[in-house]
């Protein structure tokens, strides 16, 4: 199912400012669509507006084209797993999961046969006869799955479903979610403030902030050409390094010269309008080159490593006292309060105008 927002608004009783707005937004049919964000950037209200839990202020939710914001939300087609299992704790994983069905006076054979379904698709199949008390996190997860997935939905949403399993488990069960997407066919809405499953899982990614879509496209695109300096920041781990300097004769120099940066010729061109004007440059740790022994380079003293294997996370100062965050391979050697050069890839280094915080070219 195609699900299109054209400019939803939402404003609660007795608040001035809108909580969301000019939201604009296409998830077509078969999409595995992340929104995220912060806490507190609107993407849950998001989700419940498109489910029928929250009232649209303004604009218009279609689903294939036919408006729904007056449609109760059992009407919508829809099955929504929540951050909590909400399971009945006396009922077996087979009762929990068959319960909608029951509830619609669905025949007893169809229900048998879609619970079954679910529980082969979700490896639960040996836990449909114990009570969710018995099973565990990961197992209680997949029958909440499963229960949204008996009723075979045109549209999935899920708010924060993984937030309460351990890393590991969380791991697992993204790859398992990916899987059970592309098994389903069906269009998938998720909500999370984990970048990773955003990366991981999407097709389609929507980041928010302060209740507005700071970019919404494919994990990719986030990563090697972020809207803006928000978008620039919070995609990626470690994070982007974020240099505040301007441009001086065509070159980029920031902390009292510290660090100069000569563009691309395709980006020189497009900062001959920010001569003589404050700009900023974002550069992702591992995009510094080791050594930098040719072009543009700079020193800068290690104050922590970090040790993960098949890297090394760098924490780094310069003279000035600036932070720079690096990232090499794990077997490069390198000890705290050593000194050491450093360069740029001058072809991954992304440009942004430091009033508006908007990219570059």
């Amino acid at each position: 199912m195609n699900v299109v927002l054209n400019n939803i608004g939402k404003k609660y009783e007795g608040r001035e400012a809108f909580t969301l707005k000019n939201i604009n937004l296409e998830i077509d049919d078969k999409d595995f669509c992340v929104i995220l964000g912060p806490s507190g950037c609107g993407k849950t209200t998001l989700l419940r507006m498109i489910a029928g839990l929250n009232s649209i202020t303004e604009g218009d939710l279609l689903f294939d084209n036919k408006r729904m914001n007056k449609v109760p939300s059992k009407d919508r087609d829809i099955a929504m797993v929540f951050q909590s299992y909400a399971l009945y704790p006396h009922m077996t994983v087979y009762d929990n999961m068959a319960f909608s069905l029951s509830m619609r006076k669905e025949r007893k054979n169809i229900i048998h046969d879609r619970v079954m379904e679910a529980a082969e698709l979700l490896q639960i199949k040996e836990y449909l006869y114990s009570k969710p008390s018995d099973i565990s996190g990961g197992q209680r997860q997949r029958v909440a799955l499963g229960r949204a997935m008996v009723r075979k939905p045109s549209v999935f949403l899920m708010d924060e479903p993984l937030s309460n399993l351990d890393a590991k488990l969380r791991e697992h069960m993204r790859v398992e979610l990916v899987r059970l997407h592309k098994a389903l066919g069906t269009t998938s809405i998720y909500v999370t403030h984990d970048q990773t499953e955003a990366m991981t899982m999407a097709t389609k990614i929507v980041l928010m902030n302060d209740g507005k879509i700071q970019q919404a496209g494919k994990p990719d695109e986030f990563y090697n050409r972020p809207a803006n300096i928000f978008v620039a920041k919070f995609i990626g781990s470690p994070t982007m390094n974020i240099i505040d300097g301007q441009m001086v004769k065509g070159k980029f120099v920031a902390n009292h010269g510290l660090i100069t940066i000569t563009p691309s010729k395709q980006d020189a061109k497009s900062l001959e309008a920010f001569e003589g004007k404050p700009v900023s440059v974002g550069i992702r740790p591992e995009r510094f080159e080791s050594g930098g022994e040719f072009g543009d380079t700079f020193s800068a003293t290690i104050e922590v490593v970090e040790m993960l294997g098949k890297e090394k996370i760098l924490y780094a100062k310069l003279e000035n006292g600036s932070e720079i965050i690096i990232s090499t391979p794990g077997h490069y050697k390198y000890a705290v309060d050593e000194e050491h050069n450093f360069g740029f890839d001058v072809e991954a280094i992304h440009f942004f105008d430091t009033e508006t915080g908007l990219r570059i070219n």
